[in-house]
């Protein structure tokens, strides 16, 4: 055992002894003998000191137009279950599923004759009390005279006024029953409550209904205006409230999910009074008169509320902005080399970014190829001529967020 310790830390030498020699091997096979390479012969050999390729493009000077950008839910302003107030059997249906219909055209109709009938015995019983109405007040007016003539009791005139007043009292309560029962037969014809598109028809002709249903017969939303529903952070609140607050209305836009086509252009009608405390959100509205009816109820739609514009500001893609520790910086081609540039940034996009300080309209920054960059490195840009071509003048979308200058995109 205590032979066997030595061969094992013999064998540890005779391994690292072999890779040693293998290393050596390499290098002199590598460099031929040679002394080790500096760092600049090593960047040559492994083609860094070429020029490297890159795609560059201007600075522009424009106008920025500050955005909140949101997700909203398409909701109508009005949708209303149809049902029937009273109680009957649905005798026909006119309308058709999924059409647009006017307020207080007609839907339907429940069978009409039991109402009829109560109608006509409140008519009835309105008529038989009239007439014993007018016979009571020709009796008073007889009573009258006879008490001018000291003919009857005084208590036979009390009688008769008290009972004129009772037979007017029968007559008002008989003219309400009249007007209820009419209103009753009325509501036999049930009619739209408010224009919209039409649902799906949920009772068939020769079903008993009533005002009871909780399906109904059918349901209305109103399509024209409609309302978009979407939430904004708590962060932005000052920046929109001052927006809102300030003259004129405030342009939102929905867009379809991939945000390349604009549905509809409205305007920002309400906020909400309180922040939802689980989401940190404030629930906003915005109207759209939906004329070619682009937005559909319950629809989820992108959402660009526009707050303000920035004319003339230096705005750069946002691919360029290199992010370090302490500062923003880019690398900007000047005389067929690339220059670090400090950059202070202020309104940010999906796609450009304002710079608030460091660079000039026209300069050029770096896009593609800022891995092999370094400062004063010589570059090349096979698209030379598209770049010196591009304009100055260039509009983007931000955040109000970034409008503020939070502080992963500040400069120092």
């Amino acid at each position: 055992m205590a032979q066997a310790l030595p061969l094992r830390r013999y064998g540890k030498f005779l391994i690292l002894f072999a890779g040693i020699a293998a290393v050596s091997l390499f290098a002199w096979y590598q460099f031929g003998g040679e002394p080790a390479p500096t760092q600049a012969e090593s960047w040559r050999r492994m083609g860094w000191d070429a020029p490297a390729v890159v795609r560059a493009e201007p600075a522009t000077l424009g106008s920025l137009a500050v955005q909140i950008k949101s997700i909203g839910t398409v909701t109508p302003l009005n949708t209303v279950v149809v049902r029937s107030r009273v109680e009957g059997v649905l005798d026909r249906v006119v309308f058709e599923e999924g059409a647009t219909v006017e307020q207080d055209e007609l839907l339907a109709e429940i069978d009409p004759r039991p109402y009829k009938t109560q109608l006509e015995q409140a008519e009835g019983q309105l008529q038989q009390n009239r007439a014993t109405l007018e016979n009571a007040r020709a009796d008073l007016q007889l009573y009258e005279k006879l008490w001018e003539q000291d003919s009857i009791a005084r208590q036979q005139l009390s009688d008769q006024r008290a009972l004129v007043k009772e037979l007017t009292g029968t007559i008002r309560a008989n003219q309400a029953q009249v007007e209820d029962a009419q209103l009753q037969l009325s509501w036999t014809r049930i009619k739209a409550p408010l224009s919209g598109k039409l649902g799906l028809r949920r009772v068939d002709p020769g079903n008993l209904i009533s005002s009871g249903d909780t399906e109904g017969l059918v349901t209305i939303t109103q399509m024209q205006p409609i309302a978009v529903n979407f939430t904004v952070p708590e962060i932005e609140l000052q920046a929109l409230r001052r927006a809102f607050q300030g003259e004129g209305k405030l342009q939102v836009e929905a867009l379809d999910r991939s945000e390349r086509q604009v549905l509809a252009t409205g305007e920002l009608a309400t906020l909400d009074n309180q922040i939802d405390t689980t989401t940190g959100t404030l629930r906003v509205r915005a109207r759209f008169e939906n004329d070619d009816n682009a937005l559909f109820p319950n629809q989820f739609v992108n959402v660009r509320l526009r707050l303000t514009t920035l004319a003339d500001v230096v705005t750069i893609p946002a691919d360029a902005v290199q992010f370090g520790t302490d500062r923003n910086y880019v690398y900007v081609i000047n005389d067929g080399k690339a220059y670090v540039r400090e950059v202070v940034l202020g309104a940010t996009a999906n796609d450009r970014v304002a710079v608030s300080s460091g660079l000039e309209p026209g300069e050029l920054v770096v896009l593609e190829g800022l891995d092999r960059l370094r400062d004063g490195k010589e570059v090349t840009m096979p698209d030379a001529e598209r770049a010196a071509e591009s304009g100055n003048a260039d509009t983007g979308e931000t955040s109000a967020a970034g409008e503020r200058g939070s502080p992963p995109r500040a400069g120092n």
